[in-house]
């Protein structure tokens, strides 16, 4: 099976294109996947946030030397 990809940027047309796509023999589904918006700064990401919240509660680990490191990881 192959998959095309479109990339619409007027949401007012994507029901249109959706049903023009459904009308094409040999199509068995259509289905719309919204893009998420870029994000041009980090610190707006829910990650960033998330990693920010966690030095600020002090739920970080240093590591003298990667041997020491995954002997915090493996134990």
């Amino acid at each position: 099976m192959a998959t095309v990809v479109l990339q619409v940027p007027d949401e007012s047309l994507v029901s249109k294109v959706k049903n023009a796509c459904k009308m094409l023999v040999g199509v068995t589904s259509v289905r719309v996947q919204k893009s998420t918006p870029k994000v041009d700064d980090i610190t707006k990401t829910a990650h960033y946030k998330e990693a920010m919240d966690n030095v600020k509660n002090g739920r970080v680990f240093h590591a003298n030397s990667v041997d020491d490191m995954f002997k915090q990881i493996l134990g």
